[in-house]
């Protein structure tokens, strides 16, 4: 078929269901925003709902506000809208009555009758935008939730603050349909759509199929959980970023049409087919998309489209790249006229060298200022906005990545003095169409004093972090206690003083095993240090969640570091063929390895059968429960097919410690022992073929794994400071 007539065809077909669709789900928010915030209040602090009033306010000079006072007995929130009024009351929870809600535990010990605010509090924010979300952490963080962690996960955005979260839940629908628009029949459809948790790089243009098919029910199941999500959202006063076209289509598309100009794109050990936005079907077919998200979603008119994430484009001339820019805003504003362009700024970081200053230009050039917002990721780290200056007119915002893969470190990818800069780059004239922060993690992993903090500061000019960093402890655990503060004092010092790099920190127990193994560690006494003063406070602490998590994620950093040491001892025995040794520090190695899967089995958030449980309850039998289990198991290890990404999405968890990691170094330290005791060389390439072997299979395995913790994290943790931290 030409895809000129197509294009007309659907155009005609795609205008009735426009029309209708933004009559049903349309952008309009709940009231005023107290009824949201009201029901925000009911499920955070039930039995003290009625002792809150809130209040609307305007605007101070167009920015966001909120005030906090005690009023006849009550706390009044004043705010210009349901945002602002959710930021008012989690800040009179932290700082008031010292409570913390966070995604690493909460407290919430309150008096029978609220704490009354000792002084009126107004404050102003700066931030216009206040983005979160990651298309990552909808594979490493999200792929499996519910309703109920969805609900509680919306609500921690109300109360930081956010009024900007990527949303792309349930797309498989929008491409469901828009396949079927295009005459894309089921089967190919299926072929096409990857696993759960691998969706979200397709959604990027990654790749297609991988992990799939999705179970039968999948796609309605999870359309349904998407309208859910986004009627909390809008309710609670924010403006959800869903998808954009990006050019990327499924194979038959192009035998549908023939003649239809694309091309072949490249990413890690994956390829996948991307329209050339001068030919006439990437017009038509995103503007489809646009149209078919609509009708099933509404529209608050922001799209997030990353057409080249981790790929090269296929030319690099910038006439061609301004095409694309256009071409990739005009798909949308064909559908939606207010649709504003979401991009994330991190194609141009790690292809530094074919994204010149140029060729930036020209792919953000074709599209009106108003019409585009960057997100300029990894400022924890390398910050692109003053290498691109300013990104040549357009609003963008200040984001922290601070995590890779939802792997499990203490401490983020930047160092936390960074957040420094801020009051500094504000006043940057390179910064003069600056919108805003945002919170860009691939995982959520187990740092809450960095979503604290980050959202704060689109309120604050600035922080003593010091002073910060100890009301944190405060709000944190209820209670000013010495030993807590001393342990956060040391910990902001230590191991959030410095980072460690993009997809930095991997601890040796998690790397695949070999004689030249390193670690990347933080130093060992202020870890120490910080895990002696927990152990301190537990008296009084131990039965608060958020100081059970605190203390068993340092225990775990600190012992993470010790076998790093073990590991260098069993190295050095290795090379100097002292046979005795070796068989001594493996052994210590290992156990060490069993020791402190059994400290993170005490703490829910470190049990990996959770992650299991939580993808298998999406099957509707055991066929359909075997493929989920096998895309859970292999996103956080093998990933993909290859070795490309393995171990990428490393974490430190119960059961994956002794089950995967430390069978892994069992096998190397084994056939390692074998070769000293018979003399002959290490056969390295062997024993990692014998690795690989245990990889595969270990991915395919249903055996039963514990959900629910076990054991005591203050006696566990104190037993293994005793034995290891001397």
């Amino acid at each position: 078929m030409n895809p000129i007539a197509a294009e007309r065809r659907i155009i005609s077909v795609g205008g009735a269901l426009c029309a209708t669709a933004m009559l049903a789900a349309g952008t309009s928010r709940a009231g005023d925003g107290v009824s949201g915030v009201r029901g925000l209040i009911s499920r955070v602090m039930p039995d003290h709902a009625a002792q809150v009033a809130c209040e609307i306010i305007p605007a101070d000079g167009g920015r966001d506000v909120f005030e906090i006072e005690s009023r006849d007995g009550r706390v009044v929130l004043r705010g210009n809208d349901a945002s602002s009024l959710s930021f008012g009351l989690h800040w009179y929870l932290k700082y008031v009555a010292r409570c913390s809600v966070s995604l690493n535990g909460s407290q919430l010990r309150l008096p029978a009758t609220l704490p009354p605010v000792p002084a009126k509090v107004r404050m102003t924010g700066w931030a216009r935008s206040r983005y979160a979300l990651n298309y990552c952490t909808f594979s490493y963080s999200m792929p499996w939730w519910n309703w109920e962690q969805w609900e509680r996960f919306i609500d921690w955005m109300a109360l930081n603050g956010v009024n900007q979260p990527l949303a792309v839940t349930g797309q498989e629908a929008v491409w469901q349909a828009v396949c079927r628009r295009f005459g894309i029949g089921d089967g190919e459809i299926a072929a096409f759509l990857a696993g759960p948790p691998y969706l979200p790089f397709q959604w990027m243009g990654c790749l297609d199929g991988h992990g799939g098919p999705l179970p039968a029910d999948w796609i309605a199941k999870r359309t349904e959980l998407q309208r859910k999500i986004l009627a909390r959202e809008r309710e609670l006063g924010m403006t959800p970023v869903l998808q954009g076209f990006t050019g990327h289509v499924p194979e038959p598309v192009l035998r549908k049409f023939p003649g239809t100009k694309a091309h072949r794109i490249q990413w890690t050990e994956f390829q996948t087919w991307m329209l050339d936005p001068t030919d006439p079907l990437f017009q038509t077919f995103g503007t489809a998309f646009i149209e078919e998200q609509t009708r099933l979603f509404g529209t608050d008119h922001l799209y997030d489209a990353d057409s080249f994430i981790e790929m090269t484009p296929p030319s690099g001339d910038p006439a061609y790249l301004a095409e694309v820019g256009r071409a990739t805003h005009a798909a949308m504003a064909a559908a939606d006229p207010q649709a504003v362009w979401v991009l994330e700024s991190w194609p141009f970081h790690p292809a530094r060298t074919f994204w010149t200053q140029e060729r930036v230009r020209a792919l953000l050039g074709g599209v009106p200022d108003d019409r585009v917002l960057v997100l300029d990721l990894h400022c924890d780290v390398a910050p692109l906005w003053r290498q691109r200056e300013g990104f040549f007119g357009k609003p963008w915002v200040w984001s922290f990545i601070f995590n890779f893969g939802n792997n499990t470190i203490l401490g983020g990818s930047g160092p936390l003095p960074r957040f420094d800069d801020l009051a500094a780059v504000r006043k940057d004239p390179l910064a003069k169409n600056l919108r805003g922060v945002g919170l860009m993690m691939e995982g959520f992993d187990h740092n809450p004093l960095f979503a604290d903090l980050m959202f704060e500061m689109a309120w604050r000019d600035g922080v003593d972090l010091r002073s910060w960093v100890q009301d944190f402890a405060r709000f944190r655990y209820g209670t000013e206690h010495p030993a807590a503060l001393a342990a956060w004092e040391t910990l902001r010092t230590g191991p959030y003083g410095v980072g460690v790099g993009s997809n930095g920190g991997k601890p040796v127990v998690v790397q695949l095993p070999s004689p030249t193994s390193g670690h990347h560690r933080h130093a060992p006494e202020p870890l120490a240090a910080a895990y002696r003063h927990l152990l301190e406070a537990a008296p009084e602490l131990a039965a608060v969640e958020t100081y059970r998590h605190d203390l068993v994620n340092v225990a775990r950093q600190a012992l993470s570091n010790r076998a790093g040491e073990l590991h260098r001892q069993a190295m050095d025995a290795f090379r100097a063929k002292d046979a005795a040794a070796f068989r001594q520090k493996s052994g210590e190695f290992l156990g060490l390895i069993r020791d402190l899967d059994e400290v993170l089995a005490t703490n829910e958030e470190f049990v990996f059968g959770r992650w299991i449980a939580d993808a298998k309850r999406w099957g509707a039998d055991d066929a359909e429960r075997a493929k989920l289990e096998w895309n859970a198991r292999r996103i956080v290890t093998l990933w993909g097919s290859g070795t490309a990404l393995r171990d990428y999405a490393w974490r430190e968890s119960s059961g994956l410690m002794s089950g995967f990691y430390g069978r892994r170094w069992e096998i190397f330290l084994g056939r390692a022992q074998e070769a000293l005791e018979r003399g002959v060389p290490f056969d390295q390439a062997a024993c990692h073929a014998e690795i690989a072997r245990f990889e595969t299979a270990w991915c395919s395995d249903t055996a039963p794994l514990p959900v629910e913790p076990v054991g005591d994290s203050v006696a566990v943790a104190r037993r293994l400071f005793a034995k290891y931290m001397r």
